[in-house]
């Protein structure tokens, strides 16, 4: 069976979990948090060089990095394939991928770590100057842009792809943390944000990552299950 180390919450992470869901495959999952050093296994810089989560197990190959994983998902188990076969739809997929990403270290780490590392497990007060100036100079600029994407239903063609989850992850913790989608300003992505959480695969990964949320006292009152 595969085997995914990380924590659910975690950006990255989720997006893997969603591939391995769109593709009904079994996994189980291995919790790791890397800045809670206590919970990292004895080899972990031998399965993830870089320090980071994820990282997949698959028998004796392992991977680490979320865009690599997925990749390796797809050509493993190419039914319901999650990257579209034309080869411009493929390249945007890929960029709105690498997007999300960019979307990460823009605005949800920082965010995350200024409303839960921080103050929970650093002890350290948020500082509120960061999170307005994230919350007013850098949001806008990205959500902006991505709302201008959405001319349909997916960020590329008629079916969700690894874009899609890899964005929809980013924004699923941008909630938990207490934040607005804005949808008056950006109508186009909180609609495309409300149309992935009806995906089965969506549905199933928020319904496991419960319990984490819970511990965590993150803020899920926005998401409604029977939607």
């Amino acid at each position: 069976m595969l085997k995914i180390h990380g924590v659910p919450v975690s950006v990255h992470t989720r997006k893997v979990i969603l591939v391995a869901l769109a593709k009904g495959l079994e996994y189980e999952s291995l919790p790791v948090v890397p800045v809670m050093p206590a919970s990292l296994p004895p080899n972990w810089r031998d399965l993830s060089p870089t320090g980071k989560i994820p990282v997949l197990s698959d028998g004796d190959f392992t991977l680490a990095d979320s865009a690599a994983i997925c990749a390796y998902l797809e050509r493993r188990f190419p039914a319901q394939p999650i990257y579209p076969a034309e080869a411009r739809d493929y390249a945007r997929a890929l960029f709105f991928e690498q997007y999300a990403g960019q979307l990460f270290a823009d605005v949800v780490r920082p965010l995350f770590h200024e409303v839960f590392v921080h103050p929970r497990l650093q002890n350290v007060a948020p500082d509120p100057e960061r999170i307005q100036d994230v919350l007013t100079r850098v949001v806008p600029r990205h959500f902006g842009y991505l709302d201008s994407q959405l001319d349909g239903n997916y960020l590329v063609g008629d079916a969700p792809t690894v874009a899609d989850y890899a964005l929809t992850s980013n924004l699923v913790t941008y909630r938990y943390l207490g934040f607005d989608l804005y949808a008056e300003k950006f109508p186009r992505l909180a609609a495309h944000f409300e149309r992935m959480l009806r995906l089965p695969a969506m549905r199933e990964a928020m319904t496991r990552e419960q319990p984490t949320v819970d511990s965590m006292k993150l803020d899920r009152r926005w998401h409604v299950q029977d939607r």
